[in-house]
């Protein structure tokens, strides 16, 4: 049987690469001012293996197993805490996904559930500056509009306002996670460098979908 969303990711993924690796001296800039400097230069190198990964795919892969092995391959080769949580994001999703094909909402709600998994592992939540303020509402507002009936691309929208507010929140936030939290209050009036790179991430996804307007909202209503 075909995956009918496995195109979906795999354009989602690359877009992400293209985007991340090329906004990465700005990641770095924002991490400069108020972490360790280096969220830019790691994302870079997460990504880039991420790009060699999918271009090793096989015709015939499934959606969990892109996410699984992109995932894996974002931990193996990121150091600090970008990798094994944005690992952690793409592993999650799969595990919730699992191996039957189905439709864009069913990804909305595995993305949801490896947010909630990015969290666990961070022990962070939001209101905390962190990405999670860029992913919760995102994936929420994501996943709301696909059951409220939008198209793919119409909740990839909704998707991409609620990830600019969350991300440009998080500039009045004392961080309390990380490097950031032990500037207290002088970590205020600065993005958080995360939640700019989740930004992006979601902004990718719904540049995938705009592309995939077809795609099937749910190949299983009652799942």
């Amino acid at each position: 049987m075909t995956d009918p969303i496995v195109g979906i990711i795999c354009l989602w993924l690359r877009r992400a690469c293209e985007d991340i690796v090329a906004a990465a001296s700005e990641l770095t800039g924002l991490d400069a001012r108020i972490g360790d400097g280096d969220h830019g230069i790691n994302m870079r190198r997460g990504m880039q293996a991420v790009a060699d990964v999918l271009e090793t795919v096989e015709a015939d892969a499934g959606s969990a197993d892109v996410l699984r092995r992109t995932g894996r391959r974002i931990i193996s080769v990121v150091g600090g805490a970008s990798g094994p949580l944005y690992g952690t994001l793409l592993i999650a999703t799969a595990d919730k996904l699992g191996e039957r094909p189905g439709g864009v909402l069913d990804l909305a709600r595995a993305l949801e559930h490896g947010v909630a998994a990015v969290g666990h592992r961070g022990r962070s939540e939001v209101g905390q500056k962190t990405m999670l303020d860029t992913l919760v509402p995102a994936t929420s507002a994501l996943t709301s509009a696909l059951r409220s009936g939008r198209s793919g691309p119409e909740a990839g929208r909704f998707a991409v306002a609620a990830a600019r507010a969350g991300r440009d929140a998080t500039r009045d936030m004392v961080a309390q996670r990380g490097r950031a939290s032990y500037l207290g209050e002088r970590a205020r009036g600065h993005l958080d460098p995360g939640a700019a790179s989740a930004f992006i991430l979601i902004n990718s996804l719904a540049a995938a979908l705009l592309d995939q307007p077809a795609a099937p909202i749910s190949a299983d209503a009652s799942r």
